[in-house]
C-alpha cells in the first residue's frame, strides 16, 4: 500500500497531528485492553510517516532527528505506547539510514520502507546475556549467498505487528560475543513462537513479550558494517534521543493538565493563591531544562550527521557532538536524568490535581501517564547505566562539570 506524499516541517508536522487525534480517541481503550495501537500505527502508515527519516530520494520524508523526536512528543501527549512504537521503529530505521544505504539490497529495501510504510522491529535482546545489547550468544550461518540464524529473545516489543525485524547476532560461530552483525529480516522470512504474554503496569499497548525468532534470506540482508559501529553511532543514540521526545511528551501532556486544574480552580476561587501554583512552577522547571539539554544534543547530532540527506554536515569537533566514550557518558546520563525527571513532573502533576487527578476518567487524570512514565526507569534499567557510565567518567581525563 502506498502512502500520501509527505513534506517536511509543517505538512510533516500537521500530518503527526493528525495521527495524534487518532491516538487519543483509542487511548484509554489501548491501555485498558493491553493491545496494540492498531488504528494509530495505520494512521502513521497512511501519512507516510513510518518513512520520516528516509532520504527524500527514496520516497521518504528526509526528516531530521530533532523532527522526529518532535513526532514522538506529539504523540506522547495522546498515546505514550503510540509514540514508544514511532520511537523504537525510527531508532531501527535510523541504523539503516546512516550506515546501509551504500548497499543496493538496503536502499532498495529503504524505499520500501517509506513506500510501503512497513514497521521495523528490535531483536537485540537474548536469554543468557543478562539485557547487554553488545553480546551475542546466537551467529549467523552463512553459506553461499544465504544465511540461517535462530535466536531466543526474552522482549520483544510489538513483534507479532511489526513487518521486518533487526536483529543482532554473532557474525559467525567462531566469533566473540562482541563481534556482532545486524540482520534486516522481512516477516515473509520469519518464523517464531511468542513465549510469555503482556500485562504490565504501563506502556501497555507496546505487546513486550519474548521470542524464539528464526529466519533465513540473502546474505545481503546482512549489514555491512560491524554492529558495534551502528551501536554507537546509530542505535544508541537514536533510541536516546527519541526516548526522551516521548518521556518529555508524557511529562509535557501531565503537567499540562495540571495548569488546566489550577486555572479552573482560580476560576472558582478568584483571588485565591493556589497552593499548587509552587509545584507547577518547580515541575515546569525541570520540563524547561530537559527541553534545553535534549535540544542541544539534538542540534548536535543533526550538525554531524545528514541521515542519508544531502545537508552538510560538521565534524564532531566543529558541531560539538561528543566522540567515543565521552558520547556514550553523556547519553547514558541523558536517559537517566530525563527518565527520572519526567517521573517527578508527573508526580508533581498528579499532587496539583489531587484526588481529580487520581480518578480515571476526569479531564485531570494522570493515572494512565504516571504508570507510562514509569517504564522510562527499567528500559534499559537506570542502575545498571549509572554503574557503566560511573565507570566510564572515571577513565575520562576530561574535567568534569565545566562550562
Amino acid at each position: 500500500m502506498r502512502h500520501n506524499a509527505i513534506k517536511p516541517d509543517e505538512a510533516m508536522t500537521a500530518a503527526v497531528r493528525r495521527v495524534a487525534a487518532v491516538a487519543a480517541a483509542h487511548a484509554a481503550d489501548v491501555d485498558r485492553e493491553a493491545r496494540f495501537p492498531a488504528e494509530a500505527v495505520q494512521a502513521l502508515r497512511e501519512e507516510g510517516l513510518l518513512g520520516a527519516l528516509v532520504p527524500h530520494h527514496l520516497g521518504g520524508g528526509g526528516a531530521t532527528m530533532t523532527e522526529a523526536t518532535g513526532h514522538c512528543q506529539i504523540l506522547a501527549r495522546a498515546c505514550a505506547s503510540t509514540a514508544m512504537i514511532y520511537a523504537m521503529h525510527h531508532s531501527q530505521l535510523a541504523c539503516i539510514v546512516m550506515h546501509a544505504l551504500d548497499a543496493p539490497w538496503h536502499r532498495a529495501f529503504a524505499q520500501r520502507i517509506a513506500e510501503e510504510g512497513l514497521l521495523l522491529a528490535s531483536i537485540t535482546s537474548e536469554v543468557g546475556v543478562g539485557g547487554d545489547m553488545r553480546s551475542s550468544i546466537c551467529a549467523v550461518e552463512v553459506s553461499g549467498d544465504r544465511f540461517t540464524l535462530e535466536k531466543q529473545a526474552p522482549t520483544v516489543s510489538y513483534g507479532d505487528h511489526a513487518d521486518v525485524f533487526l536483529v543482532t547476532a554473532r557474525v559467525n560461530c567462531d566469533a566473540p560475543a562482541s563481534d556482532q552483525v545486524l540482520v534486516v529480516v522481512p516477516r515473509a522470512q520469519a518464523t517464531y513462537e511468542a513465549t510469555g504474554g503482556w500485562d504490565a503496569l504501563g506502556m501497555r499497548g507496546t505487546g513486550t513479550v519474548g521470542f524464539t525468532f528464526r529466519s533465513g534470506g540473502a546474505a545481503e540482508q546482512i549489514i555491512p558494517a560491524p554492529f558495534a559501529d551502528i551501536a554507537a553511532e546509530a542505535m544508541v543514540p537514536a533510541s536516546h534521543l527519541l526516548w526522551s521526545g516521548v518521556w518529555t511528551g508524557i511529562a509535557v501532556e501531565a503537567l499540562t493538565r495540571a495548569r488546566q486544574f489550577l486555572r479552573a480552580q482560580a476560576r472558582r476561587q478568584p483571588g485565591v493563591a493556589q497552593p499548587g501554583a509552587a509545584r507547577l512552577m518547580h515541575a515546569a522547571g525541570l520540563l524547561d531544562a530537559m527541553q534545553a539539554r535534549i535540544r542541544l544534543l539534538l542540534a548536535q547530532f543533526d550538525a554531524t550527521h545528514a541521515l542519508g540527506s544531502d545537508r552538510p554536515v560538521m565534524t564532531e569537533a566543529e558541531s560539538g557532538w561528543p566522540q567515543g566514550m565521552a558520547r556514550a557518558g553523556v547519553l547514558n546520563m541523558l536517559k537517566r536524568d530525563v527518565s527520572e525527571q519526567c517521573h517527578e513532573v508527573v508526580l508533581e502533576a498528579l499532587r496539583i490535581c489531587g484526588m481529580a487527578g487520581y480518578k480515571n476518567g476526569t479531564d485531570f487524570s494522570i493515572g494512565r501517564h504516571l504508570r507510562d512514565i514509569l517504564s522510562a526507569q527499567l528500559m534499559i534499567n537506570n542502575d545498571r547505566i549509572a554503574a557503566t557510565t560511573g565507570t566510564m567518567l572515571l577513565a575520562q581525563r576530561a574535567d568534569l562539570g565545566t562550562l
